[in-house]
């Protein structure tokens, strides 16, 4: 199996002659993996997805799946898909059952499955209910049982828990955990909930304004040095201090009245608060702070 099941080549997107959305974008999603595909509303994530998808026309650069061109192998590729794009298309007159048993005829998969992803998502208990008479959370885990229900090897969901309430985003975070780890299959979400996004993924895309900005596990975004952890020295002299660190080739940032710099190892922060009072500094406090996903993200945005 291809390490990649996902990969854009260069890829740009025009609305119109001045307005880019897409800016050489260079997607790897990793087979295995649950991908996070974060961004700002308006920051290219659903053009990316739908552009992946074949369902807006590319322009420029290339995309493929499972290591296969997508233009040339499309209906072998869209076999082994199964998406949820913008927001749910259900038949609300039809219980949870009439709808898969309409699209198993569709997809010519075997009528087992019907049973097998309502079990999956948790709907098997539903009966005669109709789906206009479900909750947010109970049609977007339909949804997802009718993007299951052909067994594809890869998931794509836009903002699949957008609208939920707490319990409703809880109970899709679990089933696409389990749908990973228990079925092998990989997971590419795109959200702007970094917090939720944070407890789900082991991988992480960062777009902005139409930008890959980071890429690469959630351990290796969180360990950038200069993202994850910062040191914070609040003092009596934030010019003279600002003077020190930068002869020691360091290089603060003064924000809120106080000075921040990247982690710094022990020995160079006892060094620091040795030269701070040796030039009659007063050190108040000394901080280290620990960023969480959201800090990252609103750094790696804002610069």
């Amino acid at each position: 199996m291809p390490d990649y099941c996902v990969e854009t080549h260069h890829l740009i997107h025009r609305f119109s002659e001045n307005e880019v959305v897409l800016k050489d974008i260079n997607l790897q999603v990793q087979t295995g993996s649950i991908y996070g595909f974060l961004g700002p509303n308006g920051a290219g994530k659903t053009t990316t997805l739908r552009l992946a998808l074949g369902l807006l026309k590319k322009q420029q650069g290339s995309i493929s799946f499972f290591g296969l061109p997508f233009q040339e192998n499309r209906l072998t590729i869209l076999k082994k898909i199964g998406s949820l794009i913008e927001s749910p298309s259900l038949y609300g007159h039809l219980t949870a059952k009439e709808n898969l048993t309409l699209l198993q005829k569709v997809y010519q998969c075997p009528k087992e499955r019907i049973q097998h992803v309502l079990d999956l998502v948790g709907l098997s208990a539903t009966g005669n209910k109709k789906a206009n008479q479900f909750s947010l959370g109970m049609k977007q885990r339909l949804s997802i049982a009718i993007a299951l229900l052909h067994n594809p090897s890869l998931l794509i969901l836009d903002e699949p828990t957008n609208g939920l309430d707490p319990n409703g985003i809880i109970e899709v975070r679990e089933l696409l955990k389990k749908l990973n780890q228990e079925d092998g299959i990989t997971i590419l979400i795109s959200s702007h909930l970094l917090a939720e996004i944070e407890k789900l993924v082991t991988h992480v895309g960062i777009i902005n304004k139409g930008q890959l900005l980071f890429q690469g596990t959630l351990d290796e975004l969180k360990n950038k040095q200069q993202l994850s952890v910062s040191t914070v020295f609040e003092t009596s002299d934030q010019e003279k201090t600002i003077k020190i660190m930068t002869d020691h080739s360091l290089s603060p940032v003064f924000e809120n009245g106080k000075i921040i710099l990247p982690s710094l190892g022990r020995e160079t922060i006892a060094a620091l608060n040795r030269q701070l009072v040796a030039n009659d500094v007063l050190v108040y406090e000394i901080s280290i702070v620990k960023n969480d996903l959201e800090s990252i993200f609103i750094d790696l945005t804002n610069h």
